[in-house]
């Protein structure tokens, strides 16, 4: 991992990855494009990690793709490269939303193009008076990519979508808390702390429900009313694995005291 773009640390129960190119607001270098997929993969592996906060370094989240520092040279493409139909852009999309616990973004400056979309692929999204969004795209003679044009429509609505993505105007953290872009809005210096609490408090619940939970909401908002309902009666033979958590929940709430939940 290329500890100098990125940085991952532990706190409890949550682990905090910090883009650190912050002279550039983290903008996505091939470097740290290449050490987000190395970060995300090593958290999806580490049972002791149960919530995920996501930031930048210094005044911005992600300021998009870096169009300023030359890119490395590649090597010569290999059959799959050739026939590669997503991109660092989709592999990014793909490793943040899939990841198989929760994903809090920390939106602590300007998140533009690609790091908009970056925030937009985790599940909740902290922000202060700092906090600023921007599609960019358009911008570059692009249309909407990173899962942009997934995101978008299915967290503030089509046709707000089709606004910010054509017009590509700033949008400030008043506005961004009350069309759905933040969930929770705090001051700048209480940020971080307050997504690592929000980390905690989904982290304290049973891993193994936790886990369906994302699966079932994320699955459920891609079907019909039957296909979903069939999708949570069958997802919850599965937390039903973990035998001690589910005999500690009934036991703590009998005996009126915090439960302790180990994902067995």
């Amino acid at each position: 991992m290329t500890q100098s773009v990125i940085e991952l640390k532990k706190t409890g129960s949550t682990a905090i990855v910090t883009l650190c190119r912050p002279e550039k607001l983290n903008a996505l270098s091939a470097d740290l494009r290449d050490a987000m997929l190395e970060t995300f993969a090593s958290v999806q592996s580490d049972d002791a990690i149960r919530a995920v906060v996501v930031t930048g370094a210094g005044r911005g989240f992600c300021s998009g793709a870096d169009l300023t520092t030359p890119a490395p040279q590649p090597p010569p493409p290999t059959q799959d490269d050739l026939l590669d139909d997503l991109g660092w852009v989709g592999r990014q999309a793909i490793s943040v939303y899939r990841l198989n616990k929760p994903v809090i973004a920390a939106v602590n400056g300007v998140a533009a193009g690609a790091g908009m979309s970056l925030a937009l692929a985790c599940d909740v999204r902290v922000g202060s008076e700092l906090s600023r969004f921007k599609t960019v795209f358009i911008e570059r003679n692009l249309s909407p990519d990173s899962g942009m044009s997934f995101f978008l429509p299915r967290i503030v609505g089509y046709s707000r979508a089709a606004d910010l993505i054509y017009t590509s105007r700033m949008v400030d953290a008043e506005e961004a808390y009350r069309i759905g872009l933040l969930d929770r809005l705090v001051d700048a210096d209480t940020l971080l702390e307050t997504a690592v609490e929000v980390g905690e408090q989904m982290a304290a619940w049973p891993p193994l429900a936790l886990r369906m939970s994302k699966r079932v909401l994320q699955h459920n908002t891609e079907c019909d009313l039957e296909d979903a309902l069939r999708f949570e009666y069958t997802s919850l033979t599965f937390g039903n694995k973990a035998v001690n958590d589910r005999k500690e929940s009934i036991a703590a709430f009998r005996e009126r005291r915090t439960p302790v939940y180990t994902g067995t």
